[in-house]
């Protein structure tokens, strides 16, 4: 499939840092794709993510996103339209009084006419179901609500591709939910690129892919029915499993056969109720 981004063999060290933040990290990243990163705290992840919009340069390697080096000055703009970032405090991200003016910041920025930035405003709010809010304040929004507003605000630019830096982090169940079913539907239905950087289990077992990172190296990379059933292994890098695959590991360890690659409640649910059928 045709990857829209392109690591190889990406080293980063942060100033007095006594070991590479990254360490020789290659990866494609397919156009269209849904992307869980993983890793404990220190792995690399985020150091990671922010190169993907140049806002870190590598210390060696490189990074292209559509063909295009970020270490080339000319092509910073070109890039950062490309990829679009969301951090984990959506405070950080809003800037105006009003949710459809916050949405309009940056293609107004961009110099887009105001008829297309009108278009764009009422588009992205409502892709993020976020329409009938828009002359709300945002300080009166709930944490997820304020989390899609920023996913908007991106989404205004009309990115090819979504990073999301554990978005989900500050946010309580109901507006993780809200943010993770709003990312993947815009993977699903839009087709633009999401990379989700993440500590939740459940949202990665969301993802098409699944890459571990552990002490600045890609440590396992494959799809969630692939990854998530080496329990052990990820034990040994400081993470969990998701709740679906450690109960469906330990009715395997009481004598079932259970498919370890059911993953959502559902299919969970439903491979139990056939076993015991």
């Amino acid at each position: 499939m045709d990857p829209v981004i392109r690591v190889e063999n990406l080293t980063y060290s942060y100033p007095d840092s006594d070991r590479p933040a990254l360490d020789g990290v290659t990866l494609d990243v397919a156009r269209g794709s849904f992307v869980a990163v993983l890793g404990s705290n220190g792995s690399g992840k985020s150091t990671l993510a922010k190169h993907l919009n140049a806002i870190l340069l590598p210390t060696s390697g490189r990074v292209t996103v559509d063909g295009l080096d970020t270490a080339e000055e000319q092509a910073l703009l070109p890039i950062r339209r490309r990829v679009g970032m969301v951090f984990q405090n959506p405070d950080n991200q809003i800037v105006a009084n009003v949710v459809e003016d916050d949405v309009a910041f940056a293609p107004e920025n961009m110099g887009v006419e105001p008829a297309e930035i009108r278009r764009r405003v009422d588009g992205a709010l409502r892709q993020v179901g976020m329409y009938d809010f828009r002359l709300h304040a945002p300080h009166l929004l709930s944490g997820g609500q304020k989390q899609r507003v920023a996913i908007a605000g991106i989404l205004a630019m009309e990115p090819e591709v979504l990073v999301l830096d554990e978005p989900t982090a500050m946010l309580d169940p109901k507006g993780r939910r809200e943010v993770v079913s709003t990312v993947e539907a815009l993977c699903r239905d839009r087709g633009i690129t999401v990379i989700l950087i993440t500590h939740h289990m459940d949202e990665a077992a969301r993802a098409d892919r699944v890459i571990v990172m552990d002490h600045g190296h890609a440590a396992l990379d494959g799809t969630p029915a692939e990854i998530f059933p080496q329990a052990d292994r990820l034990r040994a890098l400081d993470l969990t499993v998701p709740e679906t695959t450690d109960l469906l590991l330990r009715l395997n360890a009481a004598g079932m056969a259970l498919p370890t690659d059911a993953l959502t409640p559902e299919a969970c649910a439903a491979a139990i109720g056939e076993a015991l059928a």
